[in-house]
């Protein structure tokens, strides 16, 4: 905070335009993993769909409509094997407005609370939706398999927590939380436990799991369409658990206007009923995943160990050095890199990398390394 008010920090990723210039200057311009934007097509019916709604013109029910909330429960007990009843669903803009707009909606309803507990390696947002509602952001280590660290927490941070951050799959390094003890741990604090749950589809060490398996007393899971289904662009996602505290964020978010688009819901039923695109996406990251570990074994002889879950290579820097090496990897390969501190000071050390490119823009980077 400053004297004049609050200042917005540099987006991360608007930090790489540098970067950005030296990847950009190889023959075939270059090939960006610094973001998880998918880039693979998305199911001909879903996009269909989109245009053949009849839902432009009257405004569309904040909470979801019936079929979109039917849709999302059915999806949770056939994908993830947890229960949870489609009035306990609301309907969400994509995930991150929820995730950055929470904090100050729990904040009302409990204004006794001021802090929010986060993993210290982490999606960006957890800690910016804290500063955003003008609350405590407080991160909590993760062990050495990128596990949240429950038992780091601070007893005086946990008295006055509003919500505890989980991730599973993590991004960015892929861990697999136990969702159980999370839950277990929520409800002995009085803690609401947030379950970011997006990538749960891409779980490559056991099943996809949800906390919700768990009951859903005190707990929220999250999840969106934009990395099952390709459909980032259409900013489609649900909240689910807990019945008090989904109706309160569905009244809170009704007064407030957030309201996903009628065509956008209609698409989303027909996704979350489509199974078979989400099979074949899951093989071409894990395709990619071990490729891109191969090959940077090969290259920069460096250990590269595939993630629990996700589509992302957390990748120790030789050297120790994030931006070094993401430098190098433009430099060598054309490739835009995130480097680790974007995810907290703890992932310093580490990039992370987006297999979100199609095998033809990945056979450009396989062909610069062997030239080098």
């Amino acid at each position: 905070m400053s004297a004049a008010g609050f200042v917005p920090p540099p987006y991360p990723y608007d930090r790489l335009d540098d970067l950005k210039a030296v990847a950009g200057a190889h023959d075939g311009g270059m090939v960006d993993l610094s973001i998880g934007t998918p880039c693979d097509s998305p199911p001909a019916d879903v996009v269909a769909a989109l245009s053949a709604s009849n839902a432009e013109r009257g405004y569309p029910a904040s909470i979801g409509t019936v079929a979109f909330r039917e849709a999302a429960s059915s999806w949770v007990r056939r994908r993830l094997g947890a229960q949870v009843d489609p009035s306990a669903v609301g309907a969400c803009i994509g995930t991150k407005e929820l995730v950055a707009g929470i904090p100050q909606w729990l904040h009302l309803r409990d204004p006794s609370r001021d802090t929010v507990l986060y993993p210290a390696i982490s999606y960006p947002t957890y800690e910016m939706g804290a500063t955003l509602a003008g609350c405590r952001a407080v991160a909590v280590p993760v062990d050495d398999q990128w596990r949240i660290d429950l038992s780091a927490i601070d007893p005086a941070d946990a008295a006055r927590a509003l919500c505890l951050w989980v991730n599973t799959p993590g991004n960015p390094a892929g861990g697999l939380d136990d969702l159980a003890e999370a839950a277990a741990w929520g409800r002995a604090n009085s803690v609401s436990v947030l379950s970011d749950e997006c990538y749960a589809e891409f779980t490559w060490d056991g099943p996809p799991r949800t906390i919700l398996t768990e009951g859903t007393e005190g707990v929220l899971a999250v999840h969106s369409l934009s990395k099952r289904s390709n459909l980032a662009g259409v900013r489609a996602g649900f909240y689910a658990g807990d019945a008090d505290l989904v109706h309160f964020l569905q009244e809170v978010r009704k007064h407030a206007g957030f309201m996903l688009p009628g065509p956008v819901q209609a698409a989303a039923v027909v996704a979350f009923a489509d199974d078979d695109h989400v099979d074949a996406q899951r093989a071409r990251y894990r395709r990619r995943l071990e490729w891109a570990a191969e090959l940077l074994g090969r290259t920069y002889g460096i250990d590269v160990a595939m993630p629990g879950g996700a589509f992302y290579l957390w990748v120790a820097a030789p050297d120790g050095d994030a931006w070094a090496f993401a430098a190098r990897l433009a430099a060598d390969a054309g490739v835009l890199v995130s480097p680790g501190e974007f995810y907290g000071a703890a992932g310093a050390g580490h990039v992370r990398i987006a297999m979100v490119q199609p095998e033809e823009r990945l056979s450009l980077v396989e062909q610069r390394l062997a030239a080098i």
